[in-house]
C-alpha cells in the first residue's frame, strides 16, 4: 500500500469527532495521560478491525485483485464522507459528550478512542476495506501497519504540538478548537476534494 493510498484512508478515519476529540483532550487538565490513553484505545480498535477483516477475509476472494481496487474503495469512502460532511454542515454545536472532554480522565479517554475509531461507521468501513484488500491481494498483514501508524500520528498531532511548542500551543489550541467547531465542514470538504483528485489520478493514471 503506497503512501498516496494510505493518507486518504487515514484522513477518513480521523475526520470529524475523532480529531476534535483529540484536540479537546489535548486541552484537558491531564492532557498527557488523556491523549496517550485516547491514542492507545484507538490503536487497539483499529488494529482489531483490520486484523479481523484480514484473517477472516471479509468481502475478499482468494484471487489476486486489481491494483485499482483500493483506489476505488477510497474514492467511494471519500464521496460518502463528503456527502455526510455537507449534510451535517448546519450542526454547529458539537455532541454533548464533548463537553466532558476538558475534565476527562485517562479511563474515559481510552474508552472514547476505542469506541470512536472502532465503531464509527466510516471507520469500520475503512478498517475493513484495508484488511479485506490485503487479504484479497495476497499481501502481508504487516502492510496494514503504515495505515495504522499514519492514522495514529494524525490523532496524536494535537498533543505532539503541545510537546513541541509548549505554552504557545496551549494558547493556540483552544482557539483552533473553537475555529474548527465553526468551520470544520469547510476544511473537511476542501481536504476531501484534494484526496478525491488524488484517488481519481490513481484510478485513471
Amino acid at each position: 500500500m503506497s503512501f498516496l493510498q494510505v493518507l486518504p484512508l487515514a484522513f477518513v478515519m480521523i475526520a470529524g469527532p475523532q480529531i476534535l476529540s483529540a484536540i479537546f483532550l489535548a486541552t484537558s487538565e491531564n492532557w498527557r495521560r488523556n491523549s496517550a490513553a485516547f491514542v492507545f484505545g484507538a490503536a487497539l480498535s483499529i488494529t482489531l478491525l483490520v486484523s479481523l477483516a484480514f484473517f477472516l477475509g471479509i468481502g475478499a476472494n482468494r484471487q489476486r485483485g486489481s491494483n485499482t481496487t483500493l483506489s476505488a474503495i477510497v474514492l467511494v469512502l471519500l464521496l460518502v464522507a463528503m456527502v455526510h460532511t455537507y449534510l451535517t454542515r448546519e450542526e454547529s454545536e458539537p455532541p454533548k459528550w464533548m463537553g466532558k472532554l476538558t475534565s476527562a480522565n485517562p479511563r474515559f479517554a481510552f474508552r472514547l478512542g476505542f469506541l470512536l475509531l472502532g465503531f464509527f461507521p466510516t471507520d469500520i468501513l475503512t478498517s475493513v476495506a484495508v484488511g479485506s484488500y490485503l487479504a484479497a491481494n495476497g499481501l502481508a498483514w504487516t502492510d496494514s501497519l503504515g495505515f495504522i501508524a499514519i492514522t495514529l500520528l494524525l490523532l496524536a498531532l494535537p498533543s505532539l504540538t503541545l510537546l513541541a511548542f509548549g505554552e504557545r500551543a496551549q494558547a493556540w489550541l483552544p482557539k483552533a478548537r473553537e475555529w474548527m467547531n465553526d468551520n470544520s465542514w469547510v476544511v473537511s470538504e476542501a481536504v476531501i476534494l484534494l484526496f478525491i483528485g488524488m484517488s481519481l489520478n490513481n484510478l485513471l493514471g
